[in-house]
């Protein structure tokens, strides 16, 4: 098995998200490591963990200074030398990776750009510019949406726009299930339900005025809380917190749902995102009302298959109109058909037929056209 290298800003346990659908597809075909970002310990060492076919490496330093990078550095060569490493593919999640794996000589280099990064809470400063460096070194570039690859797409050669897709079986159970989850069983209905990261995006003010304006209407938010302060999320008797779920848990919730909601804000962080819950709520068989977030509108929005507001009282609007909706019959055929090509498998399937291209590419390079690539 050829082996590939993953270095993403994610910790494989946070959130079951695109990064995990792709890498534990492409274990089957590659040796799969996959690099967390580095954080602080009691000394400079590595923890490689075996999870869903992927080797999890976690990296740990005692401290940050002007040797940080080349500390990292020495502990992937150590994790490349104990796994006896000699030739792989790197695949990056964040160009920040490149500070410390700027002497790794890959035969391939995959960028998988999921989110604007540059554009969230805390992005370091010098992310753009190290974007542009990956993509100089990038043999293949992918994006996590339409929207992405339309505002990259010149600036590299090879770039495909892979929004993020679902495993419709997994989703599906939710139409089906009949055991409401222990701590979501007291909750009364209607019920309107969130799942996944409450960060930055997340639309705190439209939460609080639609919870305000219909105290009888249930609203049921599940995931972390990061990078904002829980304090400042909106709190009454008909919002309830139920904290981070597991994957495998996810279809129990959703399945005792009345509508599925993406609740987020129109901000820079949010303009180019995909959300991946989209295809998952509709495989789940759910109804969805969505702000109006680009990769939503189209192509979800427009195929009438979720209702897309812009403030408290559309919400309301489409909410009564769902809930009044006594014939969904139609609208579930349209979702499966529209569904029916869609698959993580299938993204999985066009990616790695980009990949072996950009290898088969490279092959006739000469050594040292190779080795100028990640000078």
């Amino acid at each position: 098995m050829q082996n590939l290298l993953c270095f993403s800003h994610l910790s494989w346990n946070f959130v079951f998200q695109r990064p995990q659908h792709l890498l534990t597809r492409f274990s089957k075909s590659y040796q799969v490591f996959y690099f967390e970002e580095p954080k602080i310990g009691d000394s400079d060492r590595y923890i490689v963990n075996f999870q869903n076919g992927v080797y999890i490496v976690e990296l740990l330093i005692t401290e940050h200074d002007e040797t940080t990078s080349g500390r990292i550095q020495n502990l992937i060569h150590e994790v490349l030398r104990e796994y006896n490493i000699e030739s792989y593919i790197s695949w990056y999640y964040t160009p920040m990776a490149l500070q410390f794996t700027s002497e790794l000589t890959p035969e391939t280099v995959i960028y998988d750009s999921m989110d604007e990064l540059s554009a969230f809470r805390f992005a370091p400063p010098q992310l753009l510019q190290f974007e542009e460096e990956l993509f100089k070194k990038a043999d293949v570039v992918f994006t996590g949406g339409n929207s992405l690859y339309q505002a990259k797409k010149t600036r590299h050669h090879n770039i495909h726009a892979m929004p993020s897709s679902i495993d419709k079986e997994h989703f599906g159970l939710a139409r089906g299930i009949l055991q409401d989850p222990e701590d979501q069983m007291g909750i009364g209905f209607p019920r309107m339900g969130f799942f996944g990261v409450v960060d930055e995006r997340f639309d705190i003010e439209l939460l609080r005025e639609v919870s305000a304006k219909r105290p009888d209407w249930q609203f049921v938010i599940i995931g972390p809380v990061v990078k904002i302060n829980p304090d400042d999320l909106p709190r009454a008797s008909n919002i309830h917190y139920l904290g981070p779920k597991t994957y495998t848990e996810l279809p129990q919730y959703i399945a005792h749902w009345d509508i599925a909601l993406i609740l987020f804000a129109l901000n820079e962080s949010t303009e180019f995102i995909s959300p991946t819950k989209t295809p998952e709520y509709l495989a789940a068989g759910k109804p969805v009302i969505s702000t109006a977030i680009k990769d939503v509108v189209q192509p979800y929005g427009i195929a009438c298959l979720v209702q897309i507001i812009d403030d408290s009282d559309s919400f309301i609007s489409a909410a009564e109109k769902i809930l009044s909706d006594t014939e969904k019959d139609l609208w579930l055929r349209n979702v499966d058909h529209f569904l029916e090509n869609d698959s993580w498998d299938y993204t999985f399937y066009k990616m790695n037929v980009l990949i072996n291209e950009a290898k088969s590419n490279l092959v006739h390079l000469t050594n040292t056209q190779k080795q100028a690539k990640y000078v």
